[in-house]
């Protein structure tokens, strides 16, 4: 690749403005601003600052790693917060003039490897037409507040869905499109859900109820990625293009989740969120290319105007070995900014593809770049923030610091403060979020004035009068109900672009596989044994389903005679084909084998994350296969009970990669023996009492406790569940979960 600039004068060079749509000036709700696009139309910007004070408004005290948020006369961050036992992730909005604390709420981080300096990665997000700000935690606890703090709706996608938390910690942004909150994940979760896919699903953002899923992908060669949907129109259809851990970027319809086009654009999954200007997608990654192998890295222009699986053909121009695997494009001025996994920004014609300048910013690049004021503003993994004057041939640094780490809290003082995110402009503006704190610059002389936004409008052509519904959806989408609730499910209409019609009438409603009593849309569940199923809903020759758990209340018992060899309860979380049922001595029991491709290490969810103050029981039995043995446990809200084989010891924990709490005793077991495990947590005031047992299956149940635990920060509920790190073989049998008595 040849980086010798071309000549052609700067006026032409700023002529080349092809943005996608207006942009709305006074806050910036979204991590790449309130056009998706990293571009701000804010002016009178501060070219220079200082850490030590110069140009600097205020700092407050967070450990951040992402982007802030700038709406409503407020700054929103994410972060790290606590030491010890009382490690956390935090949420908080100050007063964007004065940096004052607002409000803070503190999330527990549990049932995940992600380490905690890693936690706090996917940007929150803000909706000015309510209000409510949404943080996607590392953990998978995905929360609305309301302006003063308070949490209007919650979803715990671990539990719920089988969100995927990997310890490389890479998590989803949500994205707010009309009145959906879409966020993208790799999740394994109940019957078609079963297969890990990274599926995109979208939730009401006012109640948090699910509206569709979309699984426009294959099998992920990642289950961990951190990607976007950036919502463009595009031959007159409101799509959401982002993406995926298959290596594919897919195109799916906003408002339905279907599938319009995807791109091959790697062999790994996806980390960097697409830039879209006009037709063009840009895109980028840093892993083998699929049509060349060997060769690594890739930024490509993509015609986002096809239909299918777009192929080379639909490709506008490409740059190779440029290695940009987290950092996302920039596209203004008719110029595309990309910066590469090295920390070096490159600057591409927008139309041709034909390379610009190349310029060093340091070693790491992580964050993406910004535009604002006729300035870049770009920040470096070591604590280094520029502001650059980008010209034809290069760009002019007009300012260029370094922010360090005050305290020795998380390593010593002094050393760089981590810059994982991009800057926010608002009201004159700057806000920086960093490991060493969130940074407020501009000019002191000028007032604070908090300047409400214009909503981003994207333009698409209205459905005519007469147009006809070519889907239907059954809303909400998921439910997890109890015997003797009811739902009531409605039908929503959509015509070939995707556009909403009126809501159909007519329509005919059917159950598959539940029982229970429906009528006109309310589904009430009979009692009895648990069960998994769909409502559906048709309307003519079209027809849509909603997918439907119903789970008694305690207490639970399962054999597994009932279920056939082969498959799972399908009514479990994260099992997938990973716990089949066998047959062994003459009985039915849960099995994990070793797995083929992928992890050994799973976690399945029995039942709603809402449940608390019980105990799970069941039989264990491990194998041996050479030297390895298995780790095998059960799950009790949010914490691990585990028998360790190589290790021979119990072990009961919470947030397995960071082992925030732990405690071990030795427990010397044998391989293919069965042995009956025990684990209770009782909450007790601001504390949580864990307890668990084992003993050979046959014997007595002895009268002590064989391991116990406090935890002064407790998790307050979850799922009952089992574990297992499939080494060799392991079986499970005789399952019980009840309610704790005194």
């Amino acid at each position: 690749m040849s980086w010798k600039a071309p000549s052609f004068a700067f006026a032409v060079f700023l002529s080349m403005n092809l943005t996608a749509g207006p942009v709305a000036a006074g806050e910036w709700p979204a991590w790449r601003g309130p056009g998706q696009n990293g571009v701000s139309t804010e002016t009178g910007l501060i070219s220079r600052w200082s850490p030590a004070g110069e140009n600097l408004l205020w700092r407050a005290e967070l450990v951040g790693r992402s982007t802030p948020v700038v709406f409503d006369g407020r700054v929103c961050a994410n972060g790290r917060v606590g030491q010890g036992l009382h490690k956390q992730e935090i949420v908080a909005c100050f007063d964007a003039g004065t940096g004052k604390k607002l409000w803070e709420h503190r999330l527990d981080v549990y049932l995940s490897t992600v380490p905690f300096n890693r936690v706090g990665w996917a940007n929150v997000v803000g909706d000015p037409e309510t209000g409510n700000l949404y943080a996607h935690g590392v953990g998978g606890l995905l929360v609305a507040f309301d302006r003063a703090g308070k949490v209007v709706w919650s979803r715990e996608l671990t539990e719920e869905f089988g969100f995927y938390s990997g310890f490389g910690g890479r998590t989803h942004t949500p994205m707010i499109d009309e009145d959906r909150l879409v966020l993208s994940f790799v999740n394994t979760g109940w019957g078609e859900q079963g297969p890990p896919r990274n599926r995109t699903f979208a939730f009401d953002k006012r109640t948090g109820a699910l509206l569709w899923v979309s699984s426009p992908g294959g099998t992920p060669y990642d289950l961990n990625t951190s990607t976007t949907p950036v919502a463009a129109v595009i031959n007159g259809q409101r799509l959401l293009i982002e993406g995926n851990a298959d290596g594919w970027v897919h195109a799916i319809k906003a408002r339905t989740g279907e599938k319009v086009w995807s791109f091959q654009l790697t062999k790994a999954g996806i980390n960097v969120t697409v830039a879209v200007d006009g037709t063009t997608v840009y895109a980028s990654h840093s892993e083998e290319n699929t049509d060349t192998p060997g060769i690594m890295g890739r930024l490509v222009a993509i015609d986002a105007t096809g239909t299918g699986d777009v192929t080379k053909t639909h490709e506008r121009w490409r740059a190779d070995e440029l290695g940009a695997g987290f950092s996302s494009p920039l596209v203004h001025g008719g110029v595309v900014y990309s910066i590469d996994n090295s920390a070096n920004l490159f600057a591409f014609d927008a139309k041709s593809g034909r390379p610009l300048w190349k310029h060093k910013l340091g070693t790491v690049g992580k964050g993406s770049p910004a535009w604002a004021d006729g300035k870049l503003y770009v920040t470096e993994l070591n604590g280094r923030f520029y502001i650059l004057k980008p010209g034809p041939d290069g760009v002019e640094t007009l300012d260029q610091d370094e922010i360090t780490v005050a305290d020795a809290t998380e390593g010593p003082a002094g050393r760089y403060a981590e810059l994982y995110g991009s800057p926010a402009f608002a009201n004159g503006r700057i806000y920086l979020s960093t490991e060493a704190g969130l940074f407020c610059l501009g000019d002191p002389k000028q007032p604070f004035r908090a300047t409400p936004g214009t909503p981003v409008a994207l333009t698409e052509p209205a459905a005519p009068a007469d147009a006809a519904p070519a889907v239907l959806q059954v809303v909400p989408a998921e439910v997890l109900l109890r015997p003797g609730e009811t739902v009531r499910f409605t039908v929503k209409a959509f015509d070939a672009q995707g556009r909403a019609l009126p809501a159909p009438a007519g329509a005919v409603w059917s159950l598959q596989g539940l029982a229970g009593t429906l009528a006109d849309g309310g589904f009430t569940p009979d009692a009895g044994k648990p069960q998994a199923g769909k409502v559906a809903a048709k309307v003519g020759t079209l027809e849509a389903t909603a997918r439907v758990r119903v789970i008694p209340p305690l207490p639970w018992s399962f054999d597994f005679e009932a279920v056939e060899v082969g498959k799972t309860p399908p009514w479990w979380i994260g099992a997938g084909t990973k716990f089949p049922v066998a047959e062994l001595d003459g009985g039915k029991v849960l099995a994990k084998p070793p797995v083929a491709v992928g992890l050994d290490r799973s976690d399945v969810y029995l039942g709603p994350p809402s449940l608390t103050g019980y105990t799970i029981q069941a039989d264990l039995r491990g194998s041996i296969k050479g030297r390895k043995r298995p780790d095998l446990g059960l799950i009790n809200s949010g914490y691990h009970l585990d028998l360790m084989g190589n290790h021979q010891k119990v072990q009961v924990r919470a947030w397995p990669s960071e082992l925030r709490l732990e405690k071990s005793v030795p427990f010397p077991w044998e391989p293919d023996i069965w042995y009956t495990m025990k684990f209770r947590v009782d909450q007790q005031g601001g504390k949580a009492l864990l307890r668990g047992k084992v003993w050979r299956r046959g014997e007595p149940e002895p009268a002590e406790w064989t391991i116990t635990a406090e935890d002064p920060q407790p998790v307050r509920q979850g799922s009952p569940g089992i574990y297992g790190y499939s080494a060799a073989e392991i079986y499970y049998d005789n399952l019980q979960v009840t309610e704790n008595q005194p």
